[in-house]
């Protein structure tokens, strides 16, 4: 395990293109034993990580497609983690890395992965926070992080990305009112995305409402290209002006990588030991019966 990691940390410094996806496989299938290679516990470079969250139907993945254009015509080197639902029976994620984003036929220095959900409550696989560190790493400049889709309980993207934008749709509705409380906390930026479609406008007063003027509203039609230059510009703006990197390690992000990195294990010893059971003797076996 340990050589594997270090033999591909060492090939991607030395700029082998293949290294990187694989680096990424093995810190997936090994978990938080990554963490003690320094250069993933504390790299030498910050990607700039944008979360893009919002219900399902809101046209994330539409969304980033443009973006992934426009900020790679700006230089900068982009990667995308791509939190799909998880197959029930592989646990892998059922969407493929590059099904989604036509850009990427254009693009060839983006780099796109997918991982799944796993379960996950929260949105966000344990495994993400390890392979962000990656991305650090690998030194992209922007990293765009699609989850699965957010409600109340679905807000771990707040504790790996350094600004979020929350995607909603006009025909939202009702479904405002019950993602508000989760809405207030995780929102750097609302994205009122089909803003071509009837009642934009009055779900951009409804949002400049709830969050009392403190969020910033942008209106974008990703399926015709409108308000994403704008959208971008906002974001590299920020990123030139936030001091994200001094608040990359606070105490809170490192607890909940440590609570979601445990779980994980805990998870992994679970299944090893429900896998002992093979007949009646044997459940009983495993509760000491």
């Amino acid at each position: 395990m340990g050589d594997r990691i270090r033999d591909l940390l060492d090939s991607v410094v030395l700029g082998d293109q293949n290294a990187f996806p694989r680096l990424l496989s093995e810190i997936e299938k090994v978990g938080a034993k990554s963490l003690k290679y320094q250069e993933l516990l504390e790299p030498s470079h910050l990607a700039f990580r944008i979360g893009v969250t919002g219900p399902p139907g809101a046209g994330k993945s539409t969304l980033i497609d443009c973006m992934i254009s426009e900020i790679s015509e700006k230089g900068f080197r982009v990667g995308v983690l791509a939190v799909d639902p998880s197959s029930p029976f592989t646990q892998g994620a059922i969407l493929g890395d590059r099904v989604r984003y036509v850009s990427l036929e254009t693009h060839s220095d983006v780099f796109v992965r997918s991982v799944g959900s796993r379960g996950s409550l929260g949105g966000l696989c344990a495994q993400a926070y390890l392979m962000l560190r990656a991305f650090d790493f690998a030194k992209f400049d922007v990293v765009l992080i699609e989850t699965v889709g957010v409600g109340q309980t679905e807000l771990e993207i707040m504790n790996v990305s350094d600004h979020t934008s929350v995607v909603l749709v006009p025909e939202s509705g009702d479904g405002i009112q019950a993602m508000k409380a989760g809405l207030m906390e995780i929102a750097d930026l609302f994205v009122v995305n089909k803003s071509d479609r009837a009642g934009a406008d009055s779900l951009v007063k409804e949002l400049e409402w709830i969050s009392d003027g403190n969020v910033d509203v942008l209106q974008t039609s990703a399926i015709n290209g409108s308000g994403i230059r704008e959208f971008v510009n906002h974001l590299i703006n920020v990123k030139s002006k936030s001091e994200f990197q001094k608040v990359r390690w606070s105490v809170d992000r490192l607890k909940a990588e440590a609570v979601a990195l445990l779980r994980l294990e805990m998870e992994r010893d679970l299944l090893k030991n429900v896998s002992q059971v093979s007949d009646l003797k044997s459940l009983q076996a495993l509760f000491g019966l």
